[in-house]
């Protein structure tokens, strides 16, 4: 099957946001991606919106022709935003306003009773839930449970691991990667994957049969500095389709 590239444009607004100013415009740059060959657009509209703002996902939403992945935290002011502009899918990640960026999975087993009303609300409307967790028996067993159809594993830990001292462990991130992504097609699940993907990490992950789809966007915003970001989309597409083989 073909791997599916998301292209997150946060960091398009961090950029714009350092100013104060109303350029780089992040939809200028999704629409950028989606020319260059991006299947999707993730966005994350944060409580304190520190990059992405509500006017840019009401941009994003109506001037989109490939499909808008909303990130967002588990609470009611971003269950009623997504609600109002149904995008094509939700992830829902945990949240902290100290965090630099996301840092973990979001705990969907302590979680259910106040996930499930939140799964339960975007389905009703036809927005496809994903919950972003750690590759986890437990998380996966919790996303069966909640009926969520697709669970996006956190790679920040294999991403992380990139020093010549850490080839053990990283093998063993990348295995529970890998029975992660197993055990949720098994259970029905379409399975994607992302955090601190680069193109020169990413074959591995790309590699595990049951991914079907990758979000990747600081590594890609930041290869746009030096390579414009039609060809830093283009560069990790062809990168992803080689270690899909």
């Amino acid at each position: 099957m073909t791997l599916r590239l998301g292209v997150n444009i946060d960091h398009v607004a961090t950029v714009r946001n350092a100013r104060g100013t109303n350029y780089p415009d992040p939809v200028a740059a999704a629409l950028i991606a989606a020319q260059a060959g991006a299947d999707g657009i993730t966005a994350h509209l944060r409580e304190d919106r520190r990059h992405i703002t509500d006017a840019d996902i009401a941009r994003l939403a109506a001037e989109l022709a490939i499909p808008l992945n909303l990130e967002m935290a588990a609470t009611d002011e971003m269950l009623a935003i997504a609600l109002r502009h149904r995008p094509h899918a939700a992830c829902i990640v945990p949240e902290k306003r100290e965090e630099r960026t996301t840092e973990g999975g979001i705990d969907a087993a302590g979680q259910h009773d106040r996930l499930a009303r939140i799964v339960a609300a975007l389905g009703a409307a036809g927005v496809r839930v994903s919950l972003f967790i750690e590759p986890d028996p437990r998380q996966i067993e919790a996303a069966v449970r909640l009926g969520a159809p697709v669970v996006e594993l956190h790679t920040g830990r294999y991403a992380e691991l990139n020093g010549p001292e850490d080839a053990g462990a990283r093998a063993a991130e990348l295995r529970r990667l890998s029975d992660a992504a197993a055990l949720a097609a098994k259970n029905g699940i379409e399975v994607h994957a992302g955090h601190g993907l680069t193109v020169g990490n990413v074959a591995p992950v790309a590699a595990i049969p049951q991914v079907r789809e990758l979000n990747i966007g600081h590594a890609l915003i930041a290869d746009a500095l030096f390579v414009g970001l039609g060809e830093a989309v283009r560069a990790m597409r062809t990168a992803m389709d080689a270690a899909r083989g």
